[in-house]
């Protein structure tokens, strides 16, 4: 049976999926391969806009009347839009944003979709995780790398969620993966008994148990790794000070407990952080403006604080979200479940600018935005320009690559 087939629960959310070895060393993650790019110190950071953000009020056609036939009222107003060229512009809520854009370290990619897109958020979450538009997969694309990449089997760190559950994109068959909510009250469940847990581990270690299991003494291996864990990442990051003024938001907190990770040198090569929600059904300003707001304010502290420790060029983080949102509002104000939306790449690494072009306003399909850069390509791109890995054996396919990144 797969270890991966088990799940520890926690007090602030603890999963743990993968791996064989004694789990808590700390180890810097093994070299990239041979004639590939990417620093073996280099991390990644996903964040999750989970709901579906809308695209068309994220990077803004102000230049283009349709927009504002298609959006009487949810169209941002042109003189509000922090302009990036005579066509395009931010929504006003990411102007903390354009600093890092114009110091080039944003790269921003238009039109990002797939085939035949499904606008459900089960499966559209399911298939940006896994990379699978076209089937059904038990691990996602950042946990096959982390099984490609053999990384230390030892350090539990390799990769964390920085949420209460473990995503399916760091579910892999080897890895190790804990998903940690907070660090106050991280820990197991089990950790509140110690006379319990420790009569757990008597009983499988002499073999005492009243009936022959398999998987038995998988679980309790599970357990005690993610008990030693919880006791030993407080002590790993205390030592860091953070140099940033993070937004007093759920996603700040997270941003700011994965500067303290990244700059603690643990070995950590993804970390995975949510945003949301953005299913803007009704009064979708309000709601996605303090989204917007809450990431760009995030990201400006994040780089600051990396940059004050010599880190924000080992950082690259990408955003992607289950699907955008259709082009034409709807009666209360909102936008239904739609296709293409933009991306972003933000790293001291990254070449900044606009990639791709922006989805047609006047050759739809069905009310939605006709897409013009796979998902896979940004993803192709990441894989290989920046964990140096192949893609091939991460994703499946041939997609080509974008210049975004150094």
């Amino acid at each position: 049976m797969k270890r991966s087939n088990f799940l520890i629960g926690a007090v602030s959310g603890l999963a743990v999926v993968g791996s064989t070895g004694s789990l808590f060393a700390q180890a810097l993650a093994q070299a990239p391969l041979p004639g590939l790019p990417g620093g073996a110190d280099r991390v990644l950071v996903i964040v999750n806009f989970q709901g579906g953000n809308d695209g068309l009020n994220t990077i803004v056609p102000f230049a283009n009347p349709a927009y504002y036939r298609y959006r009487p009222t949810l169209g941002v107003a042109a003189g509000d839009v922090v302009r990036l060229n005579d066509q395009i512009g931010l929504n006003p809520a990411l102007t903390p944003l354009k600093a890092l854009y114009d110091s080039g370290k944003v790269a921003i990619v238009q039109g990002v979709g797939y085939p035949d897109p499904v606008l459900s958020h089960f499966r559209g979450t399911e298939i940006w995780q896994t990379a699978a538009p076209d089937k059904y997969l038990s691990t996602g694309w950042l946990g096959r790398y982390l099984d490609d990449a053999n990384l230390p089997a030892e350090n539990l760190f390799n990769a964390v969620a920085l949420s209460d559950v473990l995503p399916e994109v760091l579910v892999s068959e080897k890895v190790d993966v804990p998903a940690i909510q907070q660090l106050q009250g991280y820990g197991l469940t089990s950790d509140r008994n110690v006379a319990n847990r420790a009569a757990f581990h008597e009983f499988v270690q002499d073999n005492r148990v009243p009936f022959n299991s398999p998987y038995l003494a998988h679980v309790a291996e599970i357990e005690d790794h993610a008990q030693r864990g919880a006791q030993e990442l407080p002590t790993l990051v205390a030592g860091y000070k953070t140099d940033a003024n993070y937004p007093a938001t759920p996603f700040g907190r997270s941003l700011a407990l994965a500067a303290q990770i990244i700059g603690s040198k643990l070995g950590t090569r993804v970390l995975y952080v949510t945003l949301g929600s953005f299913d803007t059904h009704t009064t979708q300003k309000a709601t996605q403006d303090r989204l917007l707001a809450d990431f760009a304010n995030g990201m400006t502290a994040f780089y600051a604080d990396l940059a004050a420790h010599g880190n924000d060029g080992r950082v690259l983080t990408m955003t992607f979200s289950e699907f955008g949102r259709r082009v034409g509002e709807n009666a209360s104000r909102g936008t239904d479940h739609g296709t293409a939306a933009p991306a972003f790449l933000i790293g001291g690494n990254v070449k900044g600018g606009l990639y791709g072009s922006h989805p047609s306003l006047d050759d739809l399909d069905n009310g939605n935005l006709k897409y013009n850069t796979d998902f896979r390509s940004i993803y192709a791109t990441v894989i290989e320009r920046w964990l140096g890995r192949a893609p091939s054996g991460i994703i499946a396919g041939s997609f080509p690559t974008i210049g975004a990144l150094a």
